[in-house]
């Protein structure tokens, strides 16, 4: 366990998932969580686990250790200029979730060198289960063990390169939704072979959550996976075939570089 105060600069939807796994990790003391947002009414219910909710980003950093941008990108220069007289680089890390800003444009809307660090979580911070994509630029291995000691109290973390980090918001953010849209084309064509929406809905989600596991616990390639399911002349092959004949793997592919070419513009 580690003794981190912790300020989350933004409580929308991505700092409220933030704070929610921060709340149920054994690791963090609630006390130690202060969320800012200016309309703290959507958030105020979290003062009941213990959580410091306010609309004053300086208290926010002043009781802080690790300060995590979680604001849209247009707003981070406005949020870091409010706060920099507060910056203390003997104490702080600055870890900014916002999409497209670099490390190098962050230091340049702060006056004083603290060191400045990337993530990408997706919202599975709720319960625990993101994947979070984190760079830095030059950070020493205490600095980089709090980060992502942090984050690892969110799911998994693992350390890119800052020029994946658009690559790793198209992957790991975005990509939830994708799944999820997935998961409810499946949900759907259950319904119309005969099951209710409910039943269609656990059947699926276990089956995507035994999915991932099995490749996780295996590390296999997919392909390998799908083999042992897949019997000569069986209504898995031709269900299969007939979603490649429709695009299926083309279209998602096709999904995720279009997203990655938005976001690199």
């Amino acid at each position: 366990m580690m003794d981190l105060k912790i300020a989350i600069i933004g409580g929308g939807n991505l700092g409220l998932s933030i704070a929610d796994g921060l709340i149920a990790s054994p690791e963090i003391e609630n006390d130690n969580i202060t969320i800012t947002r200016r309309n703290i009414a959507p958030i105020e219910n979290l003062e009941k686990h213990g959580i410091h909710v306010t609309q004053n980003n300086i208290n926010a950093v002043r009781n802080s250790d690790i300060i995590l941008i979680v604001v849209k990108p247009y707003n981070v220069k406005e949020v870091l200029s409010s706060i920099d007289l507060e910056l203390d680089p003997s104490r702080h890390i600055i870890v900014s979730l916002a999409t497209g800003i670099s490390i190098n444009e962050i230091e340049g809307f702060i006056s004083k060198k603290v060191r400045v660090f990337r993530a990408m979580p997706n919202i599975a911070t709720d319960i625990r289960e993101s994947i979070t994509c984190i760079c830095n630029n030059g950070a020493n291995e205490d600095e980089k063990k709090k980060v992502h000691w942090l984050f690892e109290q969110l799911g998994i973390s693992v350390d890119i390169t800052e020029d994946l980090m658009e690559a790793a918001t198209i992957l790991a953010a975005c990509g939830i939704a994708y799944v999820l849209r997935f998961i409810r084309a499946m949900i759907q064509g259950g319904i119309q072979i005969g099951f209710d929406s409910a039943t269609a809905s656990r059947i699926v989600t276990q089956t995507v959550r035994g999915a991932a596991d099995l490749m996780i616990a295996r590390d296999e390639h997919p392909e390998s996976l799908i083999d042992k399911v897949t019997t000569p002349k069986g209504c898995t092959i031709v269900g299969l075939n007939e979603m490649e004949h429709q695009g299926f793997s083309s279209s998602l592919i096709k999904g995720i570089v279009t997203s990655f070419a938005k976001i690199e513009k």
